[in-house]
């Protein structure tokens, strides 16, 4: 799959496409139907199939106050989009100066001339231009007008009502990731890499691989059963706390995972580390011998989790 980014050129075997628009953080079962489309429509026409996303989030230009609310990375992101069959991702600089075009020269400027694309598809709820003045009917307009079609796709629903990205995240502060996963069909995935750590848990015999949470939605901080994908792809079951290590001085917020059934060095190195189910909140306890005795118990209670989980149900990043 092409990876097109930062304004660069779009390659000629990438034009002529049917793009799907939108922000499609996360990537969920909403998202999934409209680029499902999307590859429909350029399979039955002989085109390429792209998706035409933005980097950064807009929400980050008009609300750079924002906390943390990522549900997946760019590249986490561009994997998925791969394995779903994708040909080509156009990440579009989010800047002021795209910010001021109006709603026709983003489609003169993007759409038609670097991308000269036969057909978009959206969700209902996507604007686009100056002020946000551009939604679904102009664009369909303006694909008259330019010589595209332009479809909307409706929301997918379940009992919960549809299905967003909101919906996910409030499932994740809620110590919810299975409910999370149900919506991304996959668990929810923090993708980073290993650093260096306090070394405490090596002294008590439970060395941990460390991620910063970087711009990543915060789930409820506490302990969880997870699964981690290892450079190469294999998976291994583990058990992570996320949150300030409330027993360590001074606080720092990191995801701390014991990899149970393998040992290595992983410093340095990318890893994918999947919240399969929430067991407890983060505790104060009473010296690092009560700490040794409670991530025992911890471990514990993931692997018998984990036993429980079908493995297709842990899902894959890419």
């Amino acid at each position: 799959m092409e990876r097109i980014s930062g304004g660069a050129i779009v390659p000629e075997p990438c034009r002529g496409g049917v793009a799907a628009l939108g922000n499609f953080d996360g990537f969920h079962l909403g998202h999934q139907a409209v680029v499902a489309r999307a590859l429909s429509l350029a399979r039955q026409r002989g085109v390429p199939a792209l998706v035409v996303s933005f980097d950064p989030h807009p929400a980050r230009l008009f609300r750079p106050d924002l906390p943390p609310f990522a549900l997946t990375g760019v590249a986490q992101r561009a994997d998925l989009l791969a394995a779903f069959g994708i040909d080509a991702t156009v990440m579009i600089p989010f800047d002021t100066a795209l910010a001021a075009l109006t709603a026709e020269e983003f489609v003169t400027n993007w759409l038609v001339r670097r991308l000269g694309v036969c057909g978009v598809v959206t969700g209902g709820d996507f604007t686009f231009g100056k002020d946000r003045s551009g939604d679904a009917a102009a664009l369909a307009t303006l694909g008259q007008h330019h010589g595209f079609t332009a479809e909307v796709v409706a929301p997918v629903c379940d009992a919960g009502g549809i299905i967003s990205s909101s919906r996910i995240r409030t499932a994740l502060r809620e110590a919810d990731p299975q409910a999370a996963a149900a919506l991304l069909t996959r668990p929810f995935t923090i993708r980073g890499v290993v650093e260096h750590g306090a070394k405490l848990g090596r002294t008590l015999g439970f060395p941990t691989a460390n991620l910063r949470l970087g711009d990543y939605q915060r789930p409820a901080y506490g302990v969880y059963a997870v699964m981690v994908r290892l450079p190469g792809g294999k998976r291994v079951a583990g058990v992570a706390n996320l949150g300030i290590r409330p027993m360590i001085e001074p606080p720092v917020e990191l995801l701390e995972t014991w990899l149970m059934d393998w040992q290595g060095d992983l410093y340095g190195k990318v890893i994918e580390v999947e919240l399969v189910a929430y067991l407890r909140p983060e505790l104060k306890l009473d010296g690092l011998e009560a700490l040794k005795t409670q991530i025992a118990t911890d471990a514990a209670a993931a692997r018998a989790v984990l036993a429980r989980v079908p493995p297709a149900a842990h899902g894959s990043q890419g």
